[in-house]
This record gives structure tokens, sequence and C-alpha cells, in this order.
């Protein structure tokens, strides 16, 4: 009788999915799965660095990992393109999540307290013509906007506040300030899921996919390719380009690319092959949706 009991709770245990995600508790990458793997048994596995998450899901450590890649007010975040490309992960799917920015601090803190904030870089910047009106305070990069809220917490700073979610401001019993301080109030986060173990979605359901390249020394290589990709009706959702570490003014390309006949994607992908000097295939994957905090 005890072994159909163990098989139960051995499969629960096992439904678990681990998502590696950057920053802390309460942390936007947090909110982000929970809204992606909706309705799905998670377990969040917290690392202060980007770094430190590839590594996680490199080590199988976790079953995902998820990663903002850019945002609608900052832009790209560069040196996780560089992460994804110079690893073995591949995107196995997206959301754009709506960004609430909020001033946090300890209960019974006001903003004419404050000497300093502190948030992550992308935050700071998101919000910087609400500072603009507080010259005051001075404000200080941080690794993360969940770490910042749990750091002033933990220490029961009183002359010190964060820009985090309401989400990290609730579980680490600080206060909201002032909400929405975000300077853009279309303020939206692309994020980037991310596994290591072979998952892959349907085919049926693929309809948009990320590739890097480096394009071969001969003169209109990138137009060509962006000509051809035309041809097939493949429209480029996005295209970056980043210096190729060693070589002095030259670049590899990171695009994505929205599909609507995937037979004829394949086509196109032979098509531009000639005039690449590589071609990685990141991922695959379902066009990401919006949603809100």
């Amino acid at each position: 009788m005890w072994y159909p009991a163990f098989c139960r709770v051995f499969c629960f245990i096992a439904m678990v999915k681990t998502i590696a995600i950057q920053g802390g508790y309460g942390a936007f990458h947090e909110i982000a799965a929970h809204h992606y793997f909706e309705n799905e048994e998670i377990k969040i596995l917290p690392r202060r660095t980007f770094r430190e998450m590839v590594s996680t899901l490199k080590g199988r450590g976790s079953d995902f990992g998820i990663m903002a890649i850019e945002n609608s007010l900052a832009g790209s975040i560069i040196p996780n393109y560089s992460l994804i490309i110079n690893s073995s992960m591949h995107i196995i799917g997206e959301i754009y999540l709506r960004i609430n920015q909020n001033l946090v601090a300890m209960p019974g803190v006001k903003i004419s307290d404050l000497k300093e904030v502190y948030s992550h870089p992308m935050a700071i910047l998101q919000c910087q013509a609400f500072f603009d009106e507080h010259p005051g305070i001075r404000l200080i990069e941080s690794i993360d906007t969940a770490l910042s809220a749990e750091e002033i917490a933990d220490k029961g700073l009183m002359d010190t506040g964060a820009i985090s979610s309401r989400m990290a401001a609730d579980k680490y019993g600080l206060e909201i300030l002032a909400e929405r301080i975000e300077t853009n109030k279309k303020n939206y986060t692309r994020f980037l899921i991310l596994a290591e173990n072979g998952f892959t979605i349907p085919t049926r359901e693929v309809n948009k996919s990320s590739i890097s390249f480096n394009v071969v020394h001969k003169f209109g290589s990138l137009s060509k390719i962006l000509s051809i990709l035309s041809y097939y009706e493949i429209n480029l959702a996005k295209i970056q380009s980043m210096p190729i570490p060693g070589e002095d003014w030259e670049y590899m390309f990171y695009v994505d690319l929205e599909i609507k006949d995937y037979e004829m994607y394949q086509k196109s992908l032979d098509a531009i092959r000639p005039f690449m000097s590589s071609l990685v295939m990141l991922g695959e994957y379902k066009k990401g949706i919006s949603v809100i905090e």
C-alpha cells in the first residue's frame, strides 16, 4: 500500500519546475516567471547576477532560466546577448511585462527623509524624471531591485529607499512612498525563457526565432541578407549589432525573426548562409504576449 502513495508524492515533486532568475525574491524576473508559467507549479531560484543564473542553468541546477533582454525605455541589455550567444542555452519562449516602478522604504519613512535610493541601473534610468524633482536624493546603482529592497529591510535603514516592485515591497515589509514613478507609463521589459535541457516546442507553434551571425568580408553582405529575408516574407523584429572581441571594428549581429510560414523560413536560412561566415540558431519559439505586473 505504501508504493502508490510514494508514487503520488514523487510524481507531484517531479512536476515542479525550477526557474533560475537574476535577482531576489520579488524581482521582476520572478513576476515574469509566474506569468509565463501560469497555472504551473514552480520554484524560484534567485541568483545575484545573470552570469550566476546562466551557470545554474548550465549546470542543470534548474529546469529553465529567465533573462531580461531589453526595455522599451532603457533599450537593450547588451551583455546578456553575449551570455546567450556564448553558451549552449537556447530560447524557448518570451514574455513582455509591463513594469511599474515604486519608491519603497521602511515603514514611517517619508520621501523628505531619504538621502539615498538604491536600485538596478535600468530601473534608475526608467525613473530619472521623478528623481529630477528630488535633487537631494543620491541615486546609487545596485545589482537588483528586489535585493535593494531586501537589504533596506534587513538593515532597518531609515534614510535609504529603493526602487522595486510592489511584490518586493510586500515581501520585505516595506511601504510604498510613491507608486508608478517610471517616466514612461508604457514601460515594458522583454524577458527570454531559456533552457539547456533539450526542451523544444512543436514546430507548428513556432512563429519567431532568434539567430546570430557574422557576415563574410564582402561588400554589401548584410544588405543582401536583409533583402533575402524580405523576399521570403520574414519580418525582422529586431537587429542588434555587437563588437567581435579581438576583431577591430568588426561586428556580429543578433536578429529576431517573425515567421508566418515555417517552410519558407527554413528556405530563407539556406538562402542567407552563403553571405555569412557563421550562423548560430539561438532558439525557435512562440511570440510572447504582453502582461501587466
